[in-house]
């Protein structure tokens, strides 16, 4: 696991735990979306896909109508940038 469900509630400035259910479901794909995406299965110690996950967790947290707003219209292209460079910037040997 990438980032865990006590740290993205901090990141996301979040108490109490009804919330929990939903925010582990977010953690799960955000991890599952890295996956897929670069084909490369990233440890907890890489800064950059612990952020990617905690940013995409974030974006689809506050963002979950099927209107964009204007933060997940800035994020978005951070989003592009980040995956772009977990893909091609780390060889397999480094990731796992």
């Amino acid at each position: 696991m990438l980032i865990t469900l006590k740290e993205t509630k901090e990141y996301l400035r979040v108490d109490g735990d009804e919330d929990d259910s939903l925010i582990e479901s977010l953690i799960n794909a955000s991890e599952e979306y890295l996956k897929n995406a670069t084909g490369k299965t990233f440890n907890s110690t890489n800064p950059l896909a612990r952020l990617f996950c905690l940013v995409l967790v974030v974006d689809w947290y506050e963002n979950r109508g099927l209107t964009a707003g204007k933060v997940g219209e800035k994020i978005r292209p951070v989003i592009d940038s980040m995956l772009t460079q977990l893909n091609y910037c780390y060889p397999e040997e480094m990731v796992e």
